[in-house]
Parts: structure tokens; sequence; C-alpha cells
């Protein structure tokens, strides 16, 4: 660390580094961004001049090899997570991983073998845990403000499809997109599940499913502790970006809407409304990208395990695959079938 601020080297400049880069520069002045790369040299440029990004590296291996760079975060396509995880291991970086780490519970494997062979830091990047809203329901199910969970409901839709050039790199619905419900779900129960059961079509766009993948999907849970959960996803929602989860308990019940750019409601004669939800995860999870990297940063100055884990990252992936073995045998599907 220089002057106290965690020098870190930013792996790809796509959409999910440049929020990354973003937040670095402009919301956590504990951290400093040393550097960026991409295999889109014109992509790394346009980020760190926004940024305030002094080196835009030839390679990864000019970021790894630099002893000023304490930590990476890895943000470039999903199938090269496992492999710049064991490497960044072994150059002895602290690691922030976008999810998923990979899709094959093997390479997960490898990766998190090196990480614990090198003695790093990995967090596993799941931003929704860090939002204040879900933090919140989070909350009022650990300190027993609503009772015991008995029913848990996710709902997470996006406002468009991605191109079917994406989906057919993608993993899949399970371990693109539903993946941060898997995780919410452990996360705000607070306990891991054991089955799944998926229902699932495609709704949207014939094209997702010429690609092998599916659009809209309705999965339950049976956790261990007996609570029950669903999640709801669809690809598509017309009015946008559609986040919100509730939990019933023994004493109650906790929720929570839709974030707005306003809090504005027009009342005329026709009809009571209000603006569109924000649009997208950038608008909705500003907040949360910040505090997640905050956290990362803390555990490293700190010295203290991070707040999401590889093992973290590992289990959602578990039930990613087992949500799709579920739809394709068209029966509830146990963890412990996977992995």
């Amino acid at each position: 660390m220089i002057n106290n601020r965690l020098n870190i080297g930013i792996i790809g400049a796509g959409r999910i580094g440049k929020v990354h880069a973003e937040t670095i520069a402009f919301r956590v002045p504990e951290a400093n961004a040393a550097a960026i790369t991409d295999l889109n040299q014109d992509a790394a440029e346009q980020v760190a001049a926004r940024c305030g990004i002094p080196v835009v590296a030839a390679s990864v291996d000019q970021i790894l090899d630099d002893p000023d760079i304490d930590a990476v975060l890895i943000c470039s396509s999903t199938d090269t997570h496992a492999d710049l995880t064991i490497r960044a291991a072994r150059a002895r970086k602290h690691i922030f991983c976008e999810k998923p780490i990979d899709h094959s519970l093997a390479k997960i494997d490898a990766a998190l073998a090196a990480v614990a062979e090198a003695g790093v830091k990995l967090q596993i990047g799941f931003n929704r845990r860090f939002d204040p809203n879900f933090a919140r329901v989070r909350a009022a199910v650990q300190s027993g403000e609503i009772g015991s969970p008995r029913l848990l409901h996710i709902i997470s839709r996006d406002p468009a499809p991605p191109p079917v050039s994406y989906v057919k790199v993608s993993g899949g619905m399970f371990l693109d997109m539903t993946i941060h419900d898997f995780d919410m779900a452990r996360f705000l129960i607070g306990d891991e599940v054991e089955e799944v059961y998926t229902a699932a079509g495609v709704m949207v766009d014939p094209a997702i499913g010429e690609a092998g993948d599916l659009d809209t999907a309705l999965i339950t849970l049976k956790f261990r502790n007996g609570v029950i959960g669903s999640i709801d996803n669809c690809r598509q929602a017309a009015y946008g970006y559609d986040q919100r989860a509730e939990i019933l308990g023994s004493a109650g019940s906790v929720s929570t809407a839709n974030c707005y750019p306003n809090e504005a409601t027009i009342s005329t004669g026709e009809s009571v409304r209000r603006d569109l939800p924000l649009n997208f995860f950038m608008d909705r999870y500003t907040e949360s990208f910040t505090r997640e990297v905050r956290a990362f940063v803390q555990a490293v100055a700190e010295d203290k395990p991070t707040p999401v884990t590889g093992i973290d990252g590992r289990i959602p992936v578990v039930m990613g695959l087992a949500a799709r073995k579920s739809f394709d045998e068209r029966r509830p599907v146990r963890l412990e079938e996977i992995g």
C-alpha cells in the first residue's frame, strides 16, 4: 500500500470494469486504480482517461509483475476468471473477482486451492449483498425482528434481454442472471439450500431458446432450516429493472421494493402514477458497488476475512447447475447431486 491507499490493477475494461474503475476513482478514496488492461486497448485507454488511471498495461503480466500493485480486480470475461485468479494468487496479489469464478466446479476448486496456498484475500463480486435495502432485510432476519423465517420470495427481472451472442457464451440464465439471486437467497436467510425445482421456458425471444438457453423461470428452494423460497426471473420487464424481495416470518414480514430516480407521485383526474424504476444495474446498484469495493479494501488493509468468500462464489454455481438439471430432468434436484 502507498500512502495508506490500496493500489489496484483492473483487468477488463468492459461494462463492469468501467463501473469498478469509476467507483474507485470517484467514490473510494482508500483505493487507487494504478493500472488497467484489456484486450481492447482503445477501451482501456478510454476508461483510463475518464478515471485518471496512470497506466494502460499492455498485458495482464505487466500488472501482475508490478511490485507496487497490491491487488487486482478481475472484470474480464467469465471464461478467464479462474485462470486469472490462479495467476494473481501465484503473483501474491489480493483478488476481487467478478462472478462467477467459472462455470466448471473443477476449475473453481483449482482457483480456490491456489488462493489458499498463496494466502491472499479473495472476494467475489456479489454486489447485491451490499445494497442497503437488501442488507436491511437480512438484518431483520438475523436479529429475529420478524421471528423465524418461513417464506422467501425474490423477484429479479431485467429490462431487456442480452444479445444472443452473449447468451451463447454466458453459461446460461442460471449461471449468469439467477446466480445473483441464488447468492441473495443464502444471504437473506442465512442458511443453505438443500433442493431446487425449476419451471422455465422461452417467452421473451425464440433466439434465446435456439441458443440452448431459457429466459423466464420460477425456481423453488428448500432450505436446511425448513424455509421455502422462490426466485422469479425474466429476461425482460417492460417497465424496467425489477428487484424486490420479501420474507414472511413467524412474527411479521420484511420486504423491499424497487428504487426510483425520484419519489414524486403525479395525481390527475385520469391516473395516479410515478416515473419508472432505475433502469439497470449500473444505476440501481451504484451504492452497493461502492460498498463492496470498500469492504474489499478494508479486508486487505486490516487483514480480515473478505465478506464474500470463494466458497460463497462456488455454492451459487452448484445451485445454478442444479436448477438447470432440474429443468432438463423435470424433477427436484438436491444440491448434493451436483457436488
